[in-house]
């Protein structure tokens, strides 16, 4: 299963901000994706892009953080 999902770090531990099917001591690779950091990256192509879906520029950027 690959998924992508919100979560909190509280008190040294990573919460689910919704439910997810996991086995008992299944364990996982996380990738860590700073919010604030996309939401900074979002409004800087905004300004210049003019008019833009904001949901198209998140995939977009999301594309580009696998390259």
């Amino acid at each position: 299963m690959s998924k992508v999902i919100r979560v909190k770090y509280e008190k040294g531990v990573l919460k689910p901000l919704e439910p997810i099917d996991l086995n008992e001591g299944e364990e996982l690779l996380i990738r860590i994706i700073d919010v604030k950091d996309k939401i900074r990256k979002l409004q800087k192509f905004k300004g210049i892009l003019g008019s833009v879906d904001e949901k198209l520029l998140e995939e977009a950027i999301e594309e580009a953080e696998h390259l």
